[in-house]
């Protein structure tokens, strides 16, 4: 499902990397929101590919759906 996103101890701490680099996902996700344009961040991050970028935001949005819980 998540294909460039990667998780290694070694890593990070572990935290949600692209591709085993040492760039996380909150990095891209935190560099979106505060303006910068995906050329920016390929700019800034040049071993970055704009597929990275996607599927950051992607699995940024799959952590965060709501479960409901209904009594």
């Amino acid at each position: 499902m998540f294909d460039r996103i990667t998780f290694d101890p070694q890593i990070m701490g572990g935290r949600a990397c692209i591709r085993g680099m040492r760039i996380t996902v909150s990095l891209i996700v935190r560099q979106i929101a505060h303006g910068a344009s995906f050329e920016e961040i390929l700019e800034s991050y040049p071993d970055l590919e704009r597929a990275d970028i996607q599927q950051a935001i992607e699995y940024a949005a799959w952590l965060t759906q709501e479960q409901l819980v209904t009594p």
